[in-house]
C-alpha cells in the first residue's frame, strides 16, 4: 500500500509539472474556458479501440469550437482571428468505466494581426446558453456524418452489431474488456456479464446529469462549458490543468472491504444514491487494463495557434513565457540564471560552477526573460500539494542539501547508529488469496 501511495504521489507530481508547463510556457495567463464533450456509448466503444477515429472526432469538435469563437470575433469587428486550444483526451469515467470524452481548454478570444504586422489578443465575453445548444447541434450533425463514413450507425445499438464487429477478430479479449467497461459490466472471471457492484443504490450505473448554465445535451451527446478561468488567475488555471490531466483514480479513493472487495468511492453520488462501486481484485485489473491506450498514443493535443506547425505558435508561446517570467520574477538568460537553476551537489555547490548567491542579482529592465530549464521537485510538491519540504519543521528556516550518500556500508552504519535496521528485509512469498480458491 505504501508503494501504491508513493506511485500516486509521483504521478500527481508529474501531472503537476505538465500543468505548470501549460500555465507558464503555453497559455501564460490568458482567459480560458473548458469545453467538455461527452459522447454516446456506441461511440465510446469505437473511439476507445480506434485512435485514428478518435483523433478525427476530436478534430471535428475542435474545428466547431474554434469556428464558433471566430464567428463571435467577427461580430465584434475582429477579422481573420485565430483561436487556440489544448485538449486532454480522457478514456475513463468516475466508476472506471470506459468513457472516451474530450476536455478542451479553449482560449476565450482570438489572436489577430494589427495593421503594422504585430499581433494582439482580442478577448471574448462568455457565450450564451442558446449558443452552446446550437454548437452542440452542429457538432452532433458533423459527428453523424463522420462515423457514417466509418460504417457506424448511431441509431443501431452496439449489442446488435457484436456478431459482425471486425474488432473482435483482431483482439477478442481486449475488445470484450472494452465493451464490458463501456456498459459497466464485468468481462472475465466468475461474474462475467454481471454489472459492477454498486453500494448504496441500484445496480444500474447511471451517472449524474442535469442541465444547467452553459450546458446542453441531446442524442447521447453532452456539451458543458460553464467552467472558465479569467485572465491572470494562474492558480485557478493550474488547478484546472491538473484536473484535466488527472489519472483514472486517486489512491485515497480506494478502500478494501472485509470480504476482499475493493471499493472505489465516487466523487459525487449518482442519482440513484450510489456512493461507491466495488470490484474483485481481478475485476479491478480488468478495468485498469481497459483504461490503457495503445502504444505511442498521444492524449494531449494542441490546436489552433498552439498547434506545433501553426504560423503564430512561436510568437504566442514566447508571449506566454514572457508574461509568466515577469509575473513570477524569473531571471534573465545568462550565467546567473544557469547558476541559480543548477543542481546542487556536496556543500550545496555544483562542480565547476560558482556557488549560488543568496539573493538574485538585479535584473536589467530590457533584459530578455527565460523560464527555468526544469522544475525542481520541491517546487512541484509545493505547487501540487501545498507542501514545502525545504522548510524546517522546528524553526521555519530553509533547508539546503549538504551531501548525497550512496555508499552502502556508510548508509548501513548511519542506520544502525540511529537504531534503525540496516539490512534489506527478505521478500515475503506471495500467498494465494481466499477468493481465488
Amino acid at each position: 500500500m505504501q508503494g501504491t501511495r508513493l506511485l500516486s504521489i509521483v504521478r500527481r507530481a508529474a501531472d503537476g509539472q505538465l500543468a505548470a508547463h501549460l500555465v507558464d510556457g503555453v497559455i501564460g495567463g490568458l482567459p480560458v474556458r473548458q469545453w467538455v464533450l461527452t459522447l454516446p456509448h456506441r461511440l465510446r466503444y469505437a473511439l476507445a479501440w480506434d485512435h485514428r477515429l478518435c483523433r478525427a472526432a476530436l478534430a471535428v469538435f475542435v474545428r466547431a469550437v474554434l469556428g464558433f469563437e471566430r464567428r463571435r470575433a467577427r461580430r465584434r469587428g475582429v477579422a481573420n482571428g485565430r483561436g487556440a486550444a489544448i485538449t486532454a483526451i480522457q478514456r475513463f469515467g468516475s466508476a472506471l468505466n470506459t468513457n472516451v470524452h474530450f476536455h478542451t481548454l479553449v482560449v476565450q478570444g482570438v489572436f489577430a494581426d494589427r495593421a503594422d504586422g504585430t499581433r494582439r489578443f482580442a478577448p471574448a465575453p462568455a457565450p450564451a446558453d442558446r449558443a452552446v445548444a446550437r454548437l452542440l447541434a452542429i457538432v452532433q450533425r458533423r459527428f453523424i456524418r463522420l462515423v457514417a463514413r466509418h460504417g457506424i450507425d448511431l441509431a443501431t445499438p452496439s449489442a446488435e452489431t457484436d456478431d459482425v464487429d471486425p474488432r473482435r477478430l483482431a483482439s477478442p479479449a481486449y475488445v470484450a474488456i472494452q465493451a464490458a467497461a463501456v456498459l459497466g459490466r464485468i468481462a472475465t472471471g466468475a461474474r462475467a456479464g454481471a454489472r459492477v457492484i454498486c453500494m448504496g443504490g441500484t445496480t444500474t450505473p447511471t451517472d449524474r446529469s442535469a442541465n444547467g448554465e452553459l450546458h446542453a445535451a441531446g442524442g447521447g451527446f453532452d456539451l458543458h462549458a460553464a467552467v472558465a478561468v479569467p485572465a491572470g488567475d494562474r492558480e485557478r488555471l493550474e488547478h484546472l490543468c491538473r484536473y484535466v490531466l488527472r489519472p483514472p483514480l486517486a489512491e485515497n479513493a480506494l478502500e478494501c472491504a472485509p470480504d476482499g472487495t475493493i471499493l472505489l468511492r465516487l466523487r459525487r453520488r449518482w442519482r440513484d444514491g450510489t456512493w461507491a462501486v466495488g470490484f474483485r481484485p481481478t475485476e479491478l485489473l480488468e478495468k485498469l487494463a481497459a483504461m490503457i491506450p495503445k502504444p505511442r498514443i498521444n492524449l494531449l493535443v494542441y490546436h489552433g495557434e498552439f498547434a506545433p506547425h501553426a504560423r503564430g505558435r512561436a510568437e504566442a508561446v514566447r508571449g506566454a513565457r514572457e508574461r509568466s517570467a515577469r509575473e513570477r520574477g524569473w531571471e534573465p538568460a545568462g550565467e546567473a540564471a544557469r547558476t541559480l537553476t543548477a543542481p546542487a551537489a556536496v556543500g550545496g555547490r555544483a562542480p565547476g560552477l560558482p556557488a549560488a548567491p543568496e539573493q538574485p542579482p538585479p535584473r536589467a529592465r530590457d533584459a530578455p526573460y527565460v523560464r527555468p530549464s526544469y522544475y525542481r521537485w520541491a517546487d512541484l510538491l509545493r505547487r501540487t500539494f501545498a507542501i514545502d519540504v525545504l522548510e524546517c519543521p522546528e524553526c521555519g528556516g530553509r533547508l539546503r542539501l549538504l551531501a548525497t550518500i550512496a555508499h552502502p556500508p556508510t548508509i548501513a552504519a548511519i542506520l544502525r547508529h540511529l537504531g534503525l535496521p540496516g539490512e534489506v528485509p527478505a521478500p515475503t512469498p506471495a500467498r494465494q488469496a481466499e477468493w481465488w480458491t
